[in-house]
C-alpha cells in the first residue's frame, strides 16, 4: 500500500498503480474508495500501450487483433475495467450479447461510476429486448447528469421499445434543441415520428439528417422506406454520385442502393431499380453470412418434434389465458394490414412485433458450450405441465408492459413466430394464431426490395428467400396436419378483393362480433413500427398486387427456388 501511494505521489498518472489501489480498497471492503481509484485508472488508460493498441484495433474493426490483446491483459490484470469494457464492446460487435452483458456487469460491480460502461450496459440490455432494465440504467445515468445527451438517447430508445412513443418524441426534441446538428438524433427522431403516424414530420426529420450528413445512406433509405416519398431526378443523380464514393462504408452504400432501387422503381426505370436492389442485397448478404441449410434443418427438427403424440400428451397444459393473438407469416405479406384491421376492434389492442417468444426459445435452447447444438425445439418434449404453465405465464407477464388500453386481447405481430407455433400451442393453448399469406412471388420479391433494420437474414438473396418460403409452407402444412383448424389463414389477395367477408371470417375465428370500425382501419390512430406504417393508414388498394410482374424476367432464381410452392399458389 505504501509503495503504491509512493508511486502515485511521484506519478499521479500511473494507471496501473491506481488499479492496484482499487484492488486493495476493494479487499478492505471500501467499495466507494475502490470505485474512485478504478475511475482514475480509466482516466490514465491512454498511457497504456496495450489498451491503446486494442482501442485502435476496435476502431478499425479488427476484432481478432483486439481480442488477442485484451484477453492476455485481463488474465494478467482481471480488474482492468477499461479492458473489460473494451472486451464487452468486442463481444457486442460479434453478437455475443450475453457475454457482453456479463463483462459490463462485472465492470460496474468494480467501478459503478464508470459512466461509459453504464452507457454500454444500457445499450446491451436494449439489444437483448430488456427495455425496462435498460430504462432503469438510463435513469441512473440521468440522475447524475440530467442533460447527458447519450443518456437521454438511451432512455428514448428504451421508451420506444415499450411503446411510449410520445415520451420518446419529446426526449428527441429536447436533444435536438441542445444539439441541432446531430444527424443520428434526427434519424431516431424521424423513426419515432413515423411510428406515431406523423409522416410529413418524419420525412422532414430524415431530410434534415441527410442535409447534415450527405453520405449517411440510412437517412435516404429511411425516406424511401416511408413508401410515400418520391425522389426527383436531381435527388436520384445526387444519390448515385454519393453511392459511388470510394470512402463510403458498406452500410452507407447498401442503404443508398436500396433507396435508389425504390426511387427508380417509382419512376418505372425498372432495369436500374433491379440493379440497385441486387447491389444492396449483395452487400447485405455478405455481411450476414446467411445459411439456408441451417434454416431447413431447424424446420425439419421442429416438424420431427411437434408430433400428434406430443400434443396429445400435453393436452390441457400451459396458461389458459386466451389474450394473445399471434400474426405470423413472411414479412411484407400483409401482416401489418391484418394487425391494423384487428386493432381497430374495440376488444383488441395492437402492440408491435414483440421479441419475447424468440427470446424464450433461445433461453430454452441454451447450449452448454459454444460448439453444442441448441436444445430447442427437442426440449419441448421434456417439459412438464407445470413448466409449460410457467412459460405461458412468463410470456404474459413480459408482454404486459405493452398493454395499456385494458382490452381483453392483444396482438403479437412478429412474422417469424411461425417457427414457434409448437411452443405457442403448448404454453398458450387458447391463443389465436393467424397465418397471413400473399402470392409467393409478390411476397418474396417485396422482401428482396426491403432492407430490414435487423433480422430477416434470409431475404437478401432470391434463392434464399424462395427456399425460406418453401420451408415456411412446409412447416405450416405440418401444423395443419397435426393441429387441424388451429391456425386461421388469411390470403392477402382475398382480403383485398372481398374485405368485409374476410374480416368477418377473421373475427369469427377470434370469437368476436363484427365491428364496422375494422372496415375503417385506416382511421385508427395507433403507433405502427413496421415498413408498412404509412400504407396501413390508407384504405385498401390493389395497385401493389402484381407489381412484381414488371420484374418477372429477372426473377427466375426466385421462381426456380420456389418450385412446387409457386405452382400451388
Amino acid at each position: 500500500m505504501i509503495e503504491i501511494l509512493g508511486l502515485l505521489a511521484a506519478d499521479p498518472a500511473h494507471g496501473e498503480a491506481w488499479r492496484l489501489l482499487g484492488d486493495i480498497r476493494l479487499r478492505a471492503d471500501n467499495p466507494t474508495a475502490a470505485d474512485t481509484a478504478y475511475g482514475r485508472h480509466v482516466l490514465c488508460a491512454t498511457a497504456n500501450p496495450i489498451l491503446m493498441a486494442a482501442a485502435a484495433a476496435l476502431s478499425a474493426n479488427d476484432l481478432a487483433t483486439a481480442e488477442r490483446l485484451l484477453k492476455p491483459r485481463l488474465k494478467q490484470a482481471p480488474t482492468d475495467v477499461a479492458a473489460i469494457r473494451m472486451l464487452a464492446e468486442l463481444a457486442a460487435r460479434l453478437g455475443r450479447y450475453a457475454d457482453s452483458e456479463a463483462l459490463l456487469a462485472r465492470c460496474l460491480d468494480l467501478a459503478p461510476s464508470f459512466r461509459a460502461a453504464r452507457h454500454n450496459y444500457a445499450y446491451i440490455l436494449q439489444r437483448q429486448n430488456r427495455p425496462l432494465e435498460s430504462l432503469a440504467e438510463a435513469e441512473r445515468i440521468l440522475a447524475d447528469e440530467p442533460h447527458d445527451p447519450n443518456g437521454r438517447n438511451l432512455k428514448a430508445g428504451a421508451l420506444v421499445q415499450v411503446g411510449r412513443y410520445d415520451e420518446a418524441v419529446r426526449l428527441y426534441e429536447g436533444i435536438l434543441q441542445q444539439f441541432p446538428t446531430q444527424p443520428k438524433a434526427w434519424l431516431n427522431y424521424g423513426h419515432a415520428l413515423k411510428t406515431e403516424g406523423r409522416g410529413k414530420d418524419s420525412a422532414a426529420a430524415y431530410r434534415r439528417c441527410a442535409e447534415l450528413a450527405p453520405s449517411f445512406g440510412e437517412a435516404y433509405w429511411s425516406l424511401a422506406n416511408l413508401k410515400t416519398t418520391r425522389f426527383g431526378e436531381a435527388e436520384i443523380a445526387a444519390m448515385e454520385e454519393l453511392a459511388k464514393r470510394e470512402d463510403l462504408s458498406d452500410d452507407d452504400r447498401l442503404h443508398f442502393h436500396f433507396a435508389l432501387g425504390k426511387a427508380c422503381e417509382d419512376l418505372k426505370r425498372d432495369a436500374e431499380a433491379f440493379a440497385h436492389y441486387e447491389a444492396g442485397n449483395r452487400l447485405r448478404r455478405a455481411q450476414l453470412g446467411y445459411d439456408a441449410e441451417d434454416t431447413s434443418r431447424r424446420i425439419t427438427r421442429m416438424i420431427e418434434t411437434c408430433t400428434p403424440a406430443l400434443f396429445a400428451k400435453q393436452a390441457g397444459s400451459g396458461a389458459p389465458d386466451p389474450d394473445p393473438i399471434f400474426i405470423v407469416g413472411l414479412p411484407r405479406s400483409g401482416s401489418t394490414l391484418v394487425e391494423q384491421i384487428l386493432a381497430s376492434h374495440p376488444a383488441i389492442e395492437g402492440t408491435m412485433e414483440l421479441p419475447d417468444l424468440p427470446a424464450m426459445a433461445k433461453r430454452l435452447g441454451e447450449r452448454r458450450s459454444r460448439g453444442d447444438a441448441s436444445l430447442y425445439p427437442e426440449i419441448l418434449a421434456d417439459l412438464s405441465p407445470a413448466e409449460l404453465r410457467a412459460l405461458g405465464d412468463d410470456y404474459l407477464a413480459r408482454t404486459k408492459i405493452q398493454r395499456r388500453e385494458g382490452r381483453p386481447f392483444f396482438i403479437d405481430k412478429l412474422p417469424n413466430n411461425f417457427l414457434h407455433i409448437g411452443l405457442i400451442h403448448l404454453i398458450l393453448p387458447n391463443a389465436r394464431i393467424i397465418d397471413v399469406r400473399r402470392h409467393p412471388m409478390a411476397a418474396c420479391f417485396s422482401g428482396f426490395k426491403q432492407h430490414f433494420a435487423r433480422g430477416q437474414a434470409f431475404s437478401y438473396g432470391l434463392e434464399d428467400i424462395g427456399r425460406y418460403y418453401r420451408d415456411y409452407v412446409g412447416l405450416m402444412d405440418h401444423v395443419d396436419r397435426v393441429l387441424p383448424g388451429r391456425v386461421h389463414r388469411v390470403l392477402y389477395e382475398r382480403l383485398v378483393a372481398d374485405t368485409e367477408s374476410e374480416i368477418k371470417k377473421l373475427l369469427d375465428y377470434c370469437g368476436l362480433p363484427f365491428d364496422t370500425a375494422c372496415l375503417r382501419f385506416h382511421e385508427t390512430e395507433r403507433s405502427v413500427r413496421t415498413a408498412s406504417a404509412e400504407q396501413v393508414r390508407t384504405p385498401i388498394y390493389t395497385s401493389g398486387l402484381d407489381q412484381w410482374r414488371r420484374f418477372e424476367d429477372r426473377l427466375s432464381p426466385l421462381r426456380d427456388a420456389l418450385g412446387p410452392d409457386l405452382s400451388a399458389a
